[in-house]
């Protein structure tokens, strides 16, 4: 496997995809990378070469944004407008939408399983209620 970023990239795939894998670089960026370090974007990740490994990962970590670094600033963004106390801090902190959806229905994803409200009978509680008729 290549070691790119500090992350393991499986060897059968195509670069493009491969350096997908990394947080922070999707396809369009990949691409960029490529073109920009000369490397081909047909190979698979098994027929680099080190110098094309080691150019990748010098202008990887001269140029991009990746993996550890850009987690923590994105940590630090939503700390921050948590602290200021803006609208989408709010949201942040009360885990809901941040970016305008409708949550009367929907936003499962961010609010979690739905939670019954009201009260619910079980079966024993209606028959040990009722008295026996005879």
């Amino acid at each position: 496997m290549a070691r790119i970023a500090g992350l393991e990239i499986p060897r059968n795939k195509k670069v493009e995809i491969g350096l997908s894998y990394l947080y922070g670089v999707g396809r369009p960026l990949a691409h960029k990378i490529l073109s920009e370090t000369g490397v081909s974007e047909g190979i698979r990740m098994k027929d680099l070469t080190d110098a094309d490994v080691s150019k990748l990962n010098t202008y990887i970590s001269q140029n991009v944004k990746v993996e550890g670094d850009l987690r923590r600033e994105v940590q630090q963004n939503i700390r921050r407008l948590i602290e200021v106390g803006s609208y989408r801090g709010l949201r942040h902190r009360r885990n809901l939408p941040t970016r305008g959806q409708r949550t009367k229905t929907n936003a499962r994803t961010r609010r979690g399983r739905r939670k019954t409200v009201g009260s619910v009978r079980s079966d024993t509680s209606k028959t040990a209620a009722a008295p026996a008729a005879k």
